[in-house]
Formats: structure tokens, C-alpha cells, sequence
């Protein structure tokens, strides 16, 4: 499964860097990409783990950008 995201209030080209690293570590993740520039996140996945990537995605998203709201592109 592949879904994106719009991070909005993304604004550490850094912390965009560092949320994609962790994301592509995920069990179950084939793909991740953060883009600092258009604050779009994609993720693709294992379908049967696809909820819990997105969950833990955010978790991450927000350790490094408390006011980033991650919404459905």
C-alpha cells in the first residue's frame, strides 16, 4: 500500500531528514520519503502492517516536530 501526507508547519529541513531515516527503518516499510520543500510525506508498505507504519510515522513526526499536523494528501 502507498499513501502521502502533507506535514503541515514543517519547517526544519533537518528535522524533514531525520523523520525520513527513521521512517524507512520501520519493519514493514518498502519506501518513505519526506519532501522538506512541499511537506508531502509517502509511505509505502506492508498492507497488513500498513496502520501501524502510519501510526508509528507520526509518532516520529511528531518527536521531532510537535506542531506538525499530518494530514491524508
Amino acid at each position: 500500500m502507498k499513501k502521502a501526507f502533507k506535514l503541515e508547519g514543517l519547517n526544519c529541513a533537518n528535522c524533514a531528514e531525520k523523520i525520513e531515516r527513521e521512517i524507512k527503518a520501520l519493519e514493514g516499510v518498502n519506501f518513505a520519503s519526506v519532501n522538506f520543500m512541499t511537506s508531502k510525506m509517502v509511505i509505502e508498505g506492508d498492507d497488513a502492517r500498513f496502520d501501524d507504519i502510519v501510526k508509528a510515522a507520526q509518532r516520529i513526526v511528531t518527536r521531532y516536530e510537535p506542531d506538525v499536523v499530518v494530514k491524508k494528501a
